[in-house]
């Protein structure tokens, strides 16, 4: 009964899938005989989808032309990419990070040649499996070819990873050279990236020229080809950088207008003499903070104040802390709801 209530059958949707899957068929009988993984069905889908680019080369059609580029070929340096943070360096804006020479890899015209020719030879492979697999009736491939035509596009892949990542730093390099100002340095590093791909895909080394070479006008048609995109975007919406936009003023003008509430109500306080202040306090405050309806004049100093009353700036310092003392009680009793007497909140409290 566990065991029962525990298996479950499939859902419409996985079956749905299951019957999608990518199998192989067997070479003799012609079905199919197993089912592959879930990421190598999605890449030998992905692979099948469309005919395999690749650039041609004589070597490719000679005799033992495999063991020729593969183990006769000299070992070549793999990159190290551990010094790489372009858009970190760019942020920090202090020091600019350097390649040591220890860790730059810089390819002879002689080992770009064996890489490409690797390169490509691994894509004609693929390109001659593919075409072997659509010739079959039900166009689906056996074993071999399954496990052969996925081994093939991972060497390749590796391959033209090596060749990138041996070329960053000529990424980087024109992009701190023709740095656009209306463009991001991140968004010009990846826009050169994804152009080096697409120059190991399409550089031919049998024409003798160095990769650097070809790559280095691609790149910067990508550059330009990004500026002008983001031209025509600015032109379609013209709105200037405004960095009033990009900041709130909400509490600069929720506490603008707290001060101005809070000195009307200073004011009011003051002329009603709501806070009980006698009459010298009441001169005081008037004289220092310019509270007169009819005085236009600027705010009276201490010593000033203290000649009109008769008295010294320190007095009239004394007298003026005591009166505000006594407006910001009966502050704190209106906004916060507190009693303005002392002895009333006692007796409150008491009670």
């Amino acid at each position: 009964m566990m065991a029962s209530a525990q298996k479950r059958s499939p859902s419409p949707i996985e079956q749905a899938q299951h019957r999608e899957r990518v199998g192989v068929r067997s070479s003799s009988t012609g079905t199919v005989t197993r089912r592959l993984s879930h990421e190598d069905e999605r890449l030998l889908k992905q692979i099948l989808a469309k005919p395999q680019d690749y650039i041609d080369s004589e070597v490719f059609y000679e005799e033992d032309a495999e063991r020729m580029i593969y183990d006769e070929a000299p070992p070549i340096q793999q990159p190290d990419t551990t010094w790489y943070h372009p858009v970190m360096d760019d942020l920090s804006g202090t020091r600019t990070r350097t390649v040591k020479s220890s860790q730059q890899v810089i390819l002879t015209a002689a080992e770009e040649r064996v890489l490409f020719h690797q390169f490509n030879y691994a894509r004609h492979r693929v390109r001659q499996i593919q075409e072997e697999i659509w010739s079959n009736p039900d166009k689906q491939p056996t074993p071999e070819q399954a496990e052969e035509i996925l081994s093939w596009h991972r060497r390749a892949d590796r391959i033209r990873e090596q060749i990138a990542e041996t070329n960053l730093a000529l990424v980087l390099a024109m992009a701190k050279r023709t740095r656009m100002s209306e463009v991001d340095f991140a968004d010009l590093v990846s826009e050169g990236n994804m152009a080096l791909l697409r120059a190991v895909d399409k550089f031919d080394a049998g024409r003798g020229y160095k990769f650097s070479t070809y790559a280095c006008r691609a790149i910067l048609k990508a550059f330009s080809r990004q500026g002008m995109k983001l031209s025509k975007y600015r032109q379609r919406f013209p709105t200037d950088f405004d960095p009033k936009l990009e900041k709130s003023n909400f509490l600069e003008t929720k506490r603008a207008t707290f001060e101005k509430d809070a000195a009307e109500e200073v004011r009011t306080i003051v002329m009603d003499n709501r806070a009980e202040l006698t009459e010298v306090e009441r001169t005081v405050i008037e004289h220092r903070f310019g509270l007169e309806s009819s005085n236009t004049d600027k705010p009276m100093t201490l010593e000033q104040v203290g000649q009109i009353i008769g008295v010294t700036k320190e007095r009239v310092r004394q007298i003026q802390n005591k009166a505000m003392e006594k407006i910001r009680t009966e502050l704190e009793s209106k906004f916060l709801g507190e009693p303005a007497d002392p002895e009333q909140s006692e007796s409150a409290t008491v009670g």
